[in-house]
């Protein structure tokens, strides 16, 4: 198996790209690195493109490997033909190998086993000939023991009587059609064509336990659907329908077909004595043994691809929600919502210094809404505060109408913002949280995150498990490693194209900067926290830990303004640092000198020659240059700014046919959930995204962009609004 070619088509790569970067990632260089510094060798592979390459690399490693295992096992039994070895290293999925296995593998203990025992092997071989013309009783006979008297009364020596005794011929017959069907069950080919045809023509259904029942699964109460149909978040809701004992789920196949082919392939005469038997044997195969294992089979298949599509959607939602641009130079009010505790307040400074903090209690059931409305005036008023970030939780749509009541009162321009407190709650508990704000409580903690959350959202969702950021669906139901893996890269791959300012980023933000672990982090901030502001990137080398390999990794990631060399400011990586330097002497200009760089750009009409003169690749030339134009530029600049409102709409405003603009909040397989500034985000379905077939919601919109909607309907008693982003809608 040509691992690098697998991996090429999958990819859409070249092999000679393939080959490269599994050679960067095998000398142990990050995904980021590789994505941002290793162009020339990889033909500028994305990060999205090395993560599937790595995951499909890790998986098809695993693959050989266990090839070999079982290879070496059947050897070790003395039944390894050479036509069995072929097919096992040709196999190109885990589960044909373990079928090829499976004849081989040590079982528990089965019926056919016991028949084994009995010595009705010989039997089933003589059944399956099919070429005697008297009744298979006669052979049967010959195997016949009767009872089989113990040597003593011990109950070792019972059982070992009872699995020498066959009664009768019929009995013998019994366990010779056993054998029979244990080894249809363990035919390699025989499974993979019942495996085929089951997912090509069988179906998925799920009904109620109790169809008087309500729950939130009663679409799959009468459900069924072609498994090549069926989408991924309907795999994952009727499993956890299952789970939760409202639904019975059952893989229904071809049945008569598959009893047909198999049929075809064992039955090779018509022979009155044998056909009934074998026939029968073949029933009991694929009822009692294929068909059970099959259908587990294939249900996890379709719920690891289910998993694999959720954890995409949910990791494109966080690079998203991750990467919303910062809003910055702002004095901003964190408000944690509640009803009985109180609202809690955070006022942070632009620089995420926390100024002061406290408590009011203008919701149900104090209702001091005058005694809130003063404090929050005189807060306002001291701080000069310009921006109110509000949390989403309990209490939300309450503090939300307390404050659009206070923006009138008021004569400064004050904005409010509705900020998603997802893991707000988780983090203000934690012990990082905990060590950051030792004076606050975890109210004060919260509301401090969902101020600095508009400020910079990067730096502050990094504080939190990415599992806990609610911008996926069915998160909890996901193989955890996978998700955490997954998502983690997001986070570096994020994290790694912004950029991080080295003597401000708190540990949780430098932990996720390429070549930099956790420890490192923690030795970073104390290195900075004893000796001070770094000067150069150069002093990372004087952190413990933090060795050659690791410096050569993260250097180009970190940022240091101010410093003792104006490059270390930039994206530009210290291996660089002399073509930079030369292609600035050639310009005759510094850093951020963007005519002239410009100009040069424009102008270079041979930028392999140049690169070559450099002794740099024309790729790595071209990024330097656009990076001495613009240093260390933020990427979220491209991204839609968030919608800041000074009013508040209700549910009961909205009518079908209005039109609104909004901010998506989630993406999920069948559409997309928009925050268009009700308590409530409407739901805009996947028909209702565009004027065209749309096969996922993420070819046309994602988390936090902002959009123009229409208000299809309104429930408000179910909390429902169903809304479209078609501009070609019939009249409503």
């Amino acid at each position: 198996m040509n691992i690098i070619s697998l991996i090429a088509g999958e990819i859409g790569a070249g092999e000679g790209q393939v080959e490269a970067a599994v050679r960067l990632i095998d000398e142990g260089n990050t995904i980021p690195f590789i994505a941002r510094y290793r162009k020339e060798a990889t033909g500028s592979l994305n990060d999205e493109q090395l993560r599937a390459l790595s995951v499909k690399l890790r998986y098809l490693r695993n693959l050989e490997e266990r090839k070999q295992e079982v290879i070496e096992l059947i050897d070790s039994q003395g039944k390894l033909t050479e036509e069995l070895k072929k097919s096992i290293l040709e196999a190109d999925k885990l589960v044909v190998v373990e079928d090829l296995y499976r004849p081989y593998k040590q079982k528990k203990k089965t019926r056919a086993d016991a028949a084994r025992k009995r010595g009705l092997e010989p039997l089933a071989q003589f059944i399956l000939r099919q070429d005697t013309d008297k009744p298979l009783e006669e052979e049967a006979e010959k195997y016949v023991t009767g009872r089989i008297t113990p040597a003593s009364d011990s109950k070792e020596d019972r059982i070992k009587a009872q699995e020498k005794e066959v009664a009768d011929a019929a009995a013998a017959i019994a366990g010779a059609s056993d054998i029979i069907a244990e080894n249809i069950s363990d035919n390699a080919v025989y499974r993979e064509y019942t495996r085929n045809m089951t997912c090509r023509k069988g179906m998925i259904e799920a009904e109620a336990k109790d169809a008087a029942a309500e729950s939130v699964y009663q679409n799959y109460y009468d459900f069924s659907i072609g498994i090549k149909k069926i989408a991924g978040y309907q795999i994952l809701a009727i499993n956890r329908g299952e789970a939760e004992k409202f639904l019975t789920v059952s893989v229904v196949a071809p049945e008569e077909r598959i009893l047909g082919y198999l049929e075809k392939q064992i039955i090779v005469s018509s022979n009155p004595y044998t056909t009934p038997v074998i026939r029968d044997s073949i029933k009991d195969s694929y009822k009692r043994l294929i068909s059970p294992s099959i259908e587990r089979e294939i249900r996890n298949e379709l719920t690891e691809k289910a998993q694999e599509g959720a954890i995409e959607v949910f990791g494109k939602n966080l690079k998203q929600l991750l990467m919303q641009p910062p809003i910055t130079g702002r004095t901003v009010l964190g408000w944690d919502p509640a009803f009985r505790t109180g609202c809690k307040l955070a006022v942070v400074d632009p620089t995420g210094k926390v100024l002061d903090t406290g408590i009011i209690y203008p919701t149900a059931p104090h209702n001091r809404t005058e005694e809130a409305k003063k404090i929050l005036k005189g807060l306002i008023e001291k701080y000069n505060i310009t921006l109110i970030s509000i949390g989403n939780g309990t209490a939300s749509r309450e503090s939300e109408q307390v404050v659009c009541e206070l923006l009138k009162e008021i004569p400064g321009k004050v904005h409010y913002i509705i900020t998603n407190e997802a893991g707000a709650s988780v983090y203000s508990a934690s012990k990082l949280a905990t060590d950051e704000f030792p004076e606050f409580d975890v109210g004060q903690r919260s509301a401090a995150s969902i101020a600095r959350r508009v400020q910079d959202p990067l730096a502050e969702l990094v504080k939190i498990d990415p599992r806990s950021i609610g911008v996926g669906q069915y998160q909890h139901d996901m193989n955890q490693k996978k998700l955490e893996e997954a998502l983690t890269g997001v986070v570096e791959d994020a994290v790694n194209s912004v950029g991080v300012d080295l003597n401000t980023a708190s540990f949780s933000l430098l932990a996720y900067v390429s070549g930099i672990t956790d420890k490192v982090a923690k030795n970073i901030v104390a290195y900075r926290e004893k000796n001070g502001e770094f000067r150069s990137r150069k002093d990372l080398i004087k952190v413990a830990g933090l060795g050659p390999k690791a410096y050569e990794q993260c250097a180009g990631f970190l940022r240091i303004n101010g410093g003792d060399e104006p490059l270390d400011a930039t994206a530009v990586h210290p291996e660089s640092y002399m073509q930079a330097r030369e292609l600035l002497k050639r310009m005759a200009c510094g850093i951020r000198d963007e005519k002239k760089i410009s100009s040069f750009r424009k102008n270079l009409r041979d930028a392999g020659s140049l690169a070559s003169e450099l002794g740099c690749g024309e790729i790595t030339l071209m990024d330097i240059l656009s990076e001495l134009e613009k240093p260390a530029r933020d990427p979220r600049e491209d991204m839609p700014a968030p919608i800041l409102k000074a009013d508040v709409l209700e549910m009961k405003d909205l009518k079908p046919g209005m039109k609104l603009r909004g901010t998506v909040r989630n993406v999920i397989d069948f559409g997309a959930f928009v925050d268009i500034g009700v308590h409530e985000d409407g739901l805009v379905h996947i028909s209702e995204l565009a004027d065209r077939f749309v096969k996922h919601p993420l070819e046309v919109v994602s988390v936090g962009d902002i959009v123009d909607v229409t208000v299809l309907d309104v429930d408000e008693k179910k909390g429902r609004i169903s809304l479209s982003m078609r501009r070609n809608l019939n009249e409503l």
